[in-house]
């Protein structure tokens, strides 16, 4: 896993956690600041990294790549999009 990969991985664990602390949280996390600091990470992967990662993050779909990056991808179920990349 590359720098950028752990990072990313780490920004989605403490996002799952931000977002799990709402309901008793206060104040409330900032969730706007932790997207975007996920869509900055994501846009310094490399072109030729996994496509399946690059489209779970360009999709939104956090959870499926904290799935992928954990080595977890079997457990991910094709969305809407109709496939895997």
């Amino acid at each position: 896993m590359t720098a950028t990969e752990q990072a990313i991985l780490q920004a989605l664990i403490d996002l799952e956690a931000a977002v799990a602390s709402l309901p008793t949280a206060n104040p409330k996390p900032d969730l706007l600041a932790r997207f975007n600091h996920l869509d900055a990470l994501a846009r310094q992967l490399p072109a030729n990294s996994a496509p399946e990662l690059l489209h779970y993050l360009q999709k939104k779909s956090y959870q499926k790549a904290r799935l992928f990056l954990t080595g977890q991808d079997a457990e991910n179920i094709t969305g809407s999009c109709g496939r895997h990349v």
